[in-house]
């Protein structure tokens, strides 16, 4: 294979991942991002639960009702707000035509052979690099207060089964004991899903801590460097133009996340990829208090929370709003109420950090890789609500793109069209 030096754009979690396959496959790496450190937007403070026993397709039946509702109403999990950008509404059209039964359970099976794959890459990750980064084996539970919205689920997950992931039903007393910070609230909920090779870890410290790692092998990182343009002659790209000065490579991995589509648009890429808001609060333990050992999701209330050993990080909400970043305290009220009632010790709550982040969704909720007409482009991006847990597998497919090679998993419905 031909080292070459590859510029990668972006240095959220899918960059860095990118520029460690790049370096392991030994090209010359040199990654840019407008940020002073990564994982600064989407990766800064997202749920950070590795989820194949959770990774149902957004695009829905269900999504398109509770979208609905939320025209007039503003405390559901799915928020709406109407957006002037001619580029939402295509998207949201695309969005739509993926919402029936059967597009919802054909791209689940493909989510969930992605993070299947991508777990396993992460743990080769980890193996080679030595990186700590809060991870937390065990299983995720997935928690419901109704009994029959448990039966229902536990019906429906047999397709993440029918993909190889072990996903059980368990009681509140089972939960109790695979957890014991549900002891005092059995009575608050029916039962759960309990998925044992679901798992969770900081994206933002692993991206940072693989960063350094790369820095010292020789991977340079031009950080606090904004993205001006992109210049291209015939089919290929010739250069990077930034707020301080030009960057030129053999080729290039483009990774910025909500900011892929218009950047890819000045260069004649047209990539559905459009920005859904999500809200976090993380609390400090301060070790006096109880907090729930493994991650999960209450699923009447749609918020997730993982333990990351000092902190404990709560998510929740799927907003609509185009590429707004900002948040206020009242945001996270519904939030807060619930994982009160569920674990009242799990941290200093009159102490939040609050947080929006963007993340960068594709209508069938499924990443874009591959190139197009720019022979020298390549695409790693879309990822959404996943993209911690599809890091280090998108990652991979990329470089052997870049190199020629057949990926290890197949995407060839995830390519970019041209």
């Amino acid at each position: 294979m031909m080292q070459m030096r590859v510029a990668v754009l972006g240095a959220g979690v899918i960059g860095v991942a990118t520029a460690y396959e790049l370096w392991c496959d030994g090209h010359e790496v040199v990654v840019v991002d407008r940020r002073e450190e990564p994982a600064s937007e989407t990766s800064y403070a997202n749920a950070g639960m590795i989820a194949p026993g959770h990774a149902y397709a957004w695009s829905s039946p269900k999504a398109v009702k509770t979208l609905f509702r939320a025209l007039w109403r503003d405390d559901l999990a799915l928020r709406f707000r109407f957006q002037a950008d001619p580029q939402f509404w295509r998207w949201c059209w695309k969005f739509y035509r993926q919402c029936t039964s059967e597009r919802a359970a054909y791209n689940t099976r493909r989510k969930v052979a992605l993070c299947l794959y991508s777990q396993q890459r992460l743990h080769g990750v980890v193996a080679d690099t030595g990186i700590a980064y809060g991870a937390r084996r065990g299983g995720a539970l997935y928690l419901y207060r109704r009994r029959e919205g448990l039966e229902r689920a536990a019906a429906t997950a047999q397709i993440l089964r029918d993909e190889g992931v072990e996903v059980r039903m368990v009681s509140p007393d089972e939960a109790a004991e695979i957890d014991p910070v549900y002891e005092p609230v059995r009575d608050r909920f029916a039962g759960a899903l309990y998925a044992p090779g679901d798992e969770s870890g900081d994206a933002r410290l692993f991206t940072r801590r693989l960063a350094a790692w790369l820095g010292e092998r020789g991977v340079a990182f031009r950080m606090g460097e904004t993205i001006r343009g992109i210049e291209t002659e015939a089919d290929r790209v010739t250069g990077v133009r930034t707020d301080k000065g030009k960057l030129q490579a053999d080729a290039y991995v483009l990774s910025l996340g909500c900011y892929s589509a218009p950047v890819g648009r000045t260069i004649g890429l047209d990539l559905p990829v459009y920005p859904i808001k999500g809200y976090s609060v993380t609390l400090p333990i301060e070790g006096r208090n109880n907090p729930p050992t493994l991650s999960g999701v209450d699923e009447d209330n749609l918020f997730a929370f993982a333990n990351y050993g000092d902190r404990v990080r709560m998510t929740a909400i799927a907003e609509f709003a185009g590429y707004d970043w900002s948040y206020r305290p009242e945001d996270f009220a519904p939030m807060l109420k619930a994982a009160k009632e569920l674990f009242p010790d799990a941290g200093n709550y009159d102490e939040p950090e609050y947080w929006a982040g963007l993340r960068p969704m594709t209508p069938d909720n499924l990443p874009i890789f591959g190139r197009g007409r720019l022979a020298n482009l390549w695409v790693n991006t879309g990822h959404g609500h996943m993209g911690w847990t599809w890091a280090c597998g998108s990652a991979r497919i990329t470089a052997d793109l870049l190199a020629g090679r057949t990926p290890e998993h197949d995407v060839s419905t995830m390519m970019l069209r041209h």
